[in-house]
């Protein structure tokens, strides 16, 4: 009984610590952002092109701190600088408060984006060298689960703080990253006193395994994912909200929905390479998620809007799960921190290439839906190239 109960004994905390991480980089510091973009064009805090701009500017703040993280993680203590990031993006919600102009924002926006990359690439790997070998597939698919909770607490709670301000708002988000990010580093010292648990005979990192083609493809087709799902991560609510003018109360349903399909993706994402097996999960779930970003641009009734939000969301955190875990695979565990951080590094840049072009053609032709568009031939894309890694590995 006690061989049974210690792996999840082990598990447990590393999750916790996994999911908080998610929660804040991801859930919290970027999309507790998009549920605001139409209030705070309303309000008169920015016009619509700048609130565009300002949710670039956390991509580009992600894609610099991917770039830096394992460096940062080499030379100080991964706790310590999990701890900072943390703390940057709870500042990010207090010190943005107040309308202190466009200037003001883009730099916090752009800090809560760098510390989120750190949290984001730190955490995962950490939480997937320490966790029992046969916990493995479960913690490494379900932290990123915190992506989802974190939509899902905006979207419950801004509507309600907007019936006060947007001032408050940003407070209470400050608040609620406070009670996430003391959880986080509570699972960080849970995690930081494990060794790393290496499968035997693992495969070792070298520059030759990374530049396999069969881990090219996927890190070629997980850029092409950062490019796609820009419009649903970024756009939607303001989409649905003022483009079409479904109201904030109707796009906040939304977003909520999407938030629970990203809460609930992790979980799909495990039964998914439980029957299918890593490849042909990932593959699939591109393929799923081309057909529901493109989903818009047909039909715009409740049950399609419902169903682009839930099927987007679950595949969010959901593509970053099957990703991460099938470059387990192909490399090994060892290699992995090096692999995973090169997947965040590239869907970074693609994200912020891809955030800030969008927001560039949005400016100039002032909709959104020719983006969805794109977003969805990017995808497709991304599909046909895992399909390629897969044959490249000897998979169908």
């Amino acid at each position: 009984m006690t061989s049974r109960s210690q792996p999840w004994g082990e598990a447990l905390p590393v999750l916790f610590a996994g999911v908080m991480a998610t929660l804040v980089g991801i859930g919290l510091a970027r999309f507790a952002y998009t549920p605001l973009i139409p209030v705070l064009i309303a309000a008169n805090w920015f016009s619509a092109s700048d609130a565009i701009y300002l949710g670039a500017a956390n991509l580009l703040g992600y894609f610099v701190g991917a770039l830096s993280a394992h460096r940062l993680t080499e030379r100080f203590p991964p706790r310590l600088a999990v701890g900072i990031s943390l703390a940057v993006v709870v500042l990010s919600f207090v010190l943005c408060s107040w309308a202190a102009g466009f200037y003001w924002f883009f730099v916090w926006r752009l800090l809560s984006g760098f510390a989120g990359a750190i949290l984001m690439v730190t955490v995962p790997s950490m939480v997937l060298s320490r966790a029992p070998i046969e916990q493995r597939t479960m913690v490494g698919t379900l932290t990123f689960s915190g992506v989802g909770l974190g939509a899902v607490l905006a979207a419950v709670v801004i509507p309600v703080l907007l019936s006060f301000d947007l001032t408050i708002t940003w407070l209470v988000l400050g608040l609620v990253g406070i009670v996430c990010a003391l959880a986080c580093d509570w699972g960080m010292r849970a995690v930081s006193r494990l060794p790393d648990v290496q499968h035997h005979g693992a495969q070792t990192s070298s520059q030759n395994n990374m530049l396999r083609p069969v881990v090219l493809l996927v890190l070629a087709a997980y850029a092409l994912d950062a490019a796609g799902f820009i419009p649903h991560t970024v756009f939607w609510v303001d989409f649905l909200a003022r483009e079409n003018g479904f109201g904030q109360s109707a796009a906040s349903v939304q977003w909520a929905i999407f938030g629970l399909g990203a809460l609930c993706g992790p979980l799909l994402a495990r039964g998914l390479v439980g029957r299918l097996g890593w490849g042909f999960s990932l593959a699939l779930a591109f393929g799923l998620k081309a057909l529901a970003v493109a989903m818009p641009l047909v039909s715009l009734a409740f049950v399609s809007q419902t169903v682009s939000s839930f099927v987007v969301g679950a595949l969010v955190p959901g593509l970053s799960a099957l990703t991460s875990g099938r470059l387990a695979e192909i490399v090994g565990s060892a290699g992995h921190k090096r692999a995973w951080g090169q997947a965040t590094a590239v869907f970074a840049a693609a994200q912020a290439v891809s955030g800030f072009s969008m927001s560039v053609a949005y400016d100039a032709i002032g909709q959104y839906a020719p983006l969805f568009g794109v977003a969805s031939g990017l995808l497709a894309l991304g599909a046909i190239l895992v399909v390629l890694s897969n044959r490249s590995a000897g998979r169908v």
